[in-house]
Order: C-alpha cells, then structure tokens, then sequence
C-alpha cells in the first residue's frame, strides 16, 4: 500500500474525484487524459502524466482508486476486483468534461491514453464519449467484456502489445480490432512488440519493461496525439 499522487479535485456525479494534473511549458495544449494500471495513480504514472505535460499536453490522470496504490499483485487484483465499474465510468467521464473546461485545453475534444486496465478503460471511455475523444491509445490493455459494443467511437485508435503477454494474447488484439472496424468507420492502428506485459513501465515489478521497445512506442504516441489533437 502507497500513497498517490493527487493534485487536483473535480466533480464526478455529485462526489468530487481526485487526480493528477500536470500542465506544459507554454501552459496550454491539448488536453489529455492517461488511465492508471491496477496499481492505482502510482509515481509511474505520474511520471508519464509529467511526461506528456513536457511535450505540450495539458494531462490529467483520474485516481480511480481514490488514494490507495499498491506493487502486491494479490492487492491490486483485489483493488480493480472491488472498483465499482459505474464509478470509475463516472470519474473519467468527469476528468474529460474538467479538462475540456479548462482554459489551458486548446479544441473541444481530448485524447486518452491508458495502461493495462488502464488500456480496455480509455477504449470503453473513447466510445461512451464520441466526438469528445479524438484520439485513443491503449498500452496493453482491452475492454474487460471481449463481446464489448464499440458503436460510438469515433476516436482514432492506436494500440500498442506486447507479442508476449499472455494476458493480451495476439488473437484477442486482432479480434478487438476487428470489432472495431466492425463497429465503426475506424481501422485501428495496431503495434505489436518484442515484448511482454506492462513493457513500458520501468517501475514494473515482473520484469517486463523493455527501455528500447517502450521509446519506439512512445515515439509512435507522440506523433499520433500530435497528429489528432489540437
């Protein structure tokens, strides 16, 4: 158990959420949103919100966990097991409408990027929101339900995995994106790596982060945001 990083409240269906928000250097871009693995709003993510913040995102990442992270994997599999999934919808529908009020976001739509769940929630997010998410980038991550209904997003999608994780197997990827191209007018955009779980994570503790394969792919989302943003 850990303590997260937060900076900043917004409301969320009557409660008020908490997350970490992080501005650019010129103090407006555009806007962002990057969802935590199940470890919750840990230093790691923290450090990519700080990140994207660098290279001109105004990025907030929603502590769907309200405070608690964890590096035991019992724990954290507990903690996404006991999230309530209406809740963390609400949470990040809420980051989406504080980031997209805030004078610092230039255009009237944001990018999601997430991690792990992370992943399977910024696609799920992307296609509650429509046109209020114009780009999506899931790192090793999909929709928990595999039948998961992808009308409604419009969203530009690129996908990063891992050729090892087993977790995320290859065939599962390609499905997902063929439901996709089913369900929209979309073709994701899918990279498969030399990888395994969790490979851009330098704070995992399976062993997994790949220092070479994570800047390729981090090159690859820099461009695409750049490309669909702003």
């Amino acid at each position: 158990m850990g303590g997260s990083r937060q900076n900043v409240t917004f409301p969320s269906n009557g409660r008020t959420a908490h997350g970490y928000l992080a501005l650019p250097p010129t103090g407006t871009g555009p806007g962002l949103i990057v969802i935590q693995e199940w470890w919750g709003l840990t230093s790691h993510v923290a450090s990519v919100v700080d990140r994207f913040a660098a290279e001109g995102f105004v990025a907030l990442a929603p502590d769907l966990y309200g405070g608690t992270t964890t590096h035991d994997k019992a724990e954290a599999a507990r903690l996404l097991r006991e999230m309530p999934a209406e809740r963390a919808a609400q949470d990040l529908r809420g980051a989406v409408d504080f980031l997209l009020e805030q004078p610092q976001v230039a255009g009237d739509s944001v990018g999601v990027v997430g991690f792990c769940m992370g992943g399977g929630l910024a696609l799920v997010l992307a296609a509650q929101e429509g046109d209020r998410v114009a780009a999506v980038v899931p790192f090793y991550g999909l929709p928990k339900d595999p039948g998961f209904d992808y009308r409604g997003l419009t969203a530009h999608v690129l996908g990063h995995f891992g050729e090892h994780d087993r977790s995320n197997p290859v065939a599962a990827v390609d499905e997902a994106a063929i439901r996709i191209g089913e369900a929209t007018d979309r073709r994701p955009e899918i990279h498969f790596y030399p990888a395994g779980h969790a490979f851009m994570n330098d704070e995992n503790l399976i062993g997994t982060y790949d220092a070479l394969q994570a800047r390729i792919a981090w090159q690859r989302t820099l461009s695409f945001l750049r490309g669909h943003l702003g």
